[in-house]
């Protein structure tokens, strides 16, 4: 007798388990915890099997029909249904263990074993924000060109075309690592090559050599009202013109203030190689103001919700657009115009100021010399920097 919706709904627990047939070998089990599951029972290959379907009502009775009829199809071409599912389970377990998330961070793991854990971390922030949640749960081996193409054409949407770039050289870096290991077979992000809006890439802002004066008073009389720390900040920043990042990040314990030396670790420098950057005066007085302002803090620049963390990436931005700079002149702009300006103004050579810069060696003649030759002309440029521009104010 077949079955109806009400009849199952209404069949009740009893002290042992039971089972009502709809034919077919189609058959609702109901156990003694009133839980109510659907099995079919079928013969092949001269064994009599139970083929698990689900439970009810989370699978109706029309739907417990529909995979029995399906499940008899399989059975006349003479293929085991409970075989061909435990099939497709291995399957798609194989696939969530080699989706895109799953393969990147494997590629991440072996590829940059020997980079910091700052550099991995600034790899992977790029996956996370946009790759990861477009297709990083798909298989590696189903997705295609249009998949990457319409996620990197919304990074291209928020202004970021720098970055839409990067990140295609990124998915291709991922994909050929799967390739090698079996995991796919081609490589989709190749077949961008031209999709993207062409990018020039523009200079950081930055004022001119005769407009120092007007910004030094700008800042010191700070009529934009600046926070203290973000005040002291932005002058640090111009006069050690280090990276915004490198500087908000600074703890005590890497400064030597008897020595007049600031060493900024390896594992935080872009190059990752330790610099040494030689203390004017006028920085050992901001670095006494801000222990005075900060006394337990662990950074330098403690952020305004706590000590516990460091000022913000954005603080010094959003500071020089109080100061009315917006547009022509930002954090990595100091980093141009010291170069400039101590070149023309000061005297000094290139190479020592571009190693003060903390760039990479440009040749194997630049990586010749030894950084600490230039330490002690580096010393005293700096401190003739911090003096020309308290003369310029």
């Amino acid at each position: 007798m077949k079955l109806n919706d009400k009849a199952c709904k209404n069949a009740k627990a009893e002290s042992k388990p039971f089972k009502m047939a709809d034919g077919g070998g189609l058959l609702l089990f109901v156990q003694p915890n009133g839980k109510k599951y659907w099995r079919m029972k079928y013969r092949i290959g001269g064994k009599e099997k139970l083929l698990s379907f689900g439970e009810y009502p989370l699978l109706s009775l029309a739907n417990a029909r529909e995979k029995r009829e399906e499940a008899k199809k399989l059975i006349l071409n003479k293929i085991d249904p409970s075989l061909k599912k435990k099939q497709e389970k291995r399957q798609k377990l194989s696939e969530s263990e080699n989706s895109f998330q799953t393969v990147t961070l494997e590629w991440v793991q072996n590829h940059f074993s020997d980079k910091t854990d700052r550099y991995k971390k600034t790899v992977l922030s790029r996956f996370e924000r946009d790759l990861f949640p477009a297709f990083g749960s798909m298989p590696i081996m189903d997705i295609e060109a249009p998949d990457i193409l319409e996620t990197l054409r919304k990074v291209e949407n928020r202004g970021t075309h720098e970055l839409a770039g990067r990140l295609r050289g990124l998915c291709g870096q991922v994909f050929r690592y799967a390739i090698v290991t079996g995991k796919a077979k081609r490589n989709p992000a190749q077949d961008l090559q031209g999709a993207l809006k062409p990018y020039k890439k523009h200079h950081h802002a930055c004022i001119e050599i005769n407009e120092i004066p007007k910004f030094v008073q700008t800042l010191e009389q700070n009529h934009a009202r600046l926070y203290r720390h973000t005040q002291l900040a932005v002058k640090m920043l111009m006069l050690t013109f280090v990276r915004t990042s490198e500087m908000i990040e600074a703890t005590w314990d890497e400064f030597d203030i008897k020595n007049k030396q600031w060493r900024i670790p390896a594992e935080r420098m872009k190059m990752e190689n330790e610099h040494i950057v030689p203390l004017s005066n006028q920085v050992l007085s901001i670095l006494t103001e801000l222990k005075e302002l900060s006394p337990h803090s662990h950074y330098i620049f403690p952020s305004q919700l706590g000590h516990k963390k460091h000022m913000s990436n954005n603080t010094v931005l959003k500071a020089l657009e109080r100061m009315k700079y917006k547009g022509r002149m930002t954090g990595h702009g100091f980093r141009a115009l010291g170069l400039s300006t101590i070149k023309e103004k000061l005297g000094y050579r290139h190479e020592v100021v571009d190693r003060q810069l903390a760039h990479a060696p440009r040749n194997a003649v630049d990586r010749a010399y030894d950084r600490a030759k230039f330490l002690d002309e580096r010393t005293v440029m700096m401190q003739e920097w911090a003096n020309y521009l308290d003369e310029v104010k």
